[in-house]
């Protein structure tokens, strides 16, 4: 009885031995992806959406300097700062960008454009548009019939939140206000001092830095609030970021790694005012530290993601949709385009 007790268990032994072996061979034959380390390329545009970045790019250079050559390409960054959102579509579009902060609904279009190879990480920036004046004459969306406006961002949510609120108001955004649209922020502010213009559309940190050269400069109207009084049930968005999908596909690390590093930066810009500011300046997003410390509280800067995102920028892109399809890049004539799918929204 011994000797089988003693067999049966060697036997039972064997056979869990010869187990664990076949599960390990069969562990180390599943294929493993190796992410080749990246330099993640970012774009932003100066304004809310470099603002709230400028820590994470601080610190991108403090880690390059103290690791040369060693750290390169350990998830670090390539960060480029624009004007205007046409100086990184097509950059990003043809992959000479990773990932790129631009409006919100400049996102369905691309996403429209490129047939689903954009994806959409995080929410950026929420309402930042006002329309502000020399005088006293606008006190309601109403007040705008017959008035000129500077203004940047065609083809933009600047366009597209003035021409829904316009028409939710009454008025046709084609006959009743003209709309002098200018490549940048920065000259609609000179049309404002120059007295060429005495009523603009501008986002902040642009609405501050023209009250500095302006003292009587007023801003007029909150377009977040005249969303809000809609009652739609959707929010004014200005800007997200956005990655290419194949980026997304073959460095997930590295996209994970950076949305824990932006949502970081975002955090101690709104936390850190000042010291905010100062970066703000030296990396010439706005000229002066003091205009960006008081604009700072007003630029809405966050970093939402996840299915809160995908909520609230579904819901902004709806509204725009129902109001005008090409807004988020949706053409009639092909059923391929309209409103985007589950796989435009990240970690969603």
């Amino acid at each position: 009885m011994k000797i089988v007790k003693k067999s049966l268990t060697l036997l039972l032994a064997l056979a869990m031995t010869l187990s664990l072996a076949s599960c390990g061979k069969e562990t180390e034959q599943e294929p493993t992806v190796e992410e080749t380390p990246v330099t993640t390329r970012v774009a932003a545009l100066k304004g809310p959406t470099a603002m709230g970045m400028v820590k994470l790019m601080s610190d991108n250079e403090a880690t390059a300097e103290e690791g040369g050559e060693e750290d390169a390409g350990q998830g670090g960054y390539e960060f480029t700062l624009a004007a205007s959102a046409d100086e990184v579509t097509p950059s990003l579009m043809k992959g000479d960008l990773d990932i790129a902060c631009v409006p919100a609904n400049l996102a369905s279009v691309l996403y429209n454009k490129t047939g689903g190879d954009i994806v959409t990480l995080a929410i950026n920036t929420l309402g930042v548009l006002y329309v502000v004046e020399n005088g006293n004459a606008v006190q309601s969306m109403a007040d705008l019939t017959g008035k000129t406006i500077v203004a940047s961002g065609k083809g933009s949510t600047p366009e597209y939140a003035l021409r829904y609120l316009l028409t939710e108001n009454g008025l046709n955004p084609d006959a009743d206000v003209v709309v002098d649209w200018k490549s940048e922020h920065s000259e609609c502010v000179a049309a404002l001092a120059s007295g060429a213009a005495t009523v603009a559309l501008l986002p902040q940190p642009f609405v501050t830095v023209a009250q500095s050269k302006m003292p009587d400069l007023r801003v007029a109207l909150d377009l977040t609030e005249e969303w809000d009084k809609l009652d739609n049930g959707s929010a004014l968005l200005t800007g997200v970021v956005v990655a290419r999908k194949d980026f997304v596909e073959e460095h997930p690390t590295a996209v994970a790694t950076f949305l824990e590093d932006y949502g970081a930066s975002v955090s101690w810009v709104n936390e850190n005012t000042a010291d905010a500011a100062e970066l703000i300046a030296g990396y010439g997003i706005v000229d002066s530290a003091a205009v960006a410390e008081k604009a700072l509280p007003y630029c809405n800067i966050v970093c939402i993601t996840g299915a809160e995102m995908k909520e609230k920028l579904s819901g902004y892109l709806q509204v725009l949709f129902d109001a005008d399809p090409a807004s988020v890049g949706a053409d009639p004539a092909d059923e391929s385009t309209g409103l985007p799918g589950d796989d435009f929204y990240y970690g969603a």
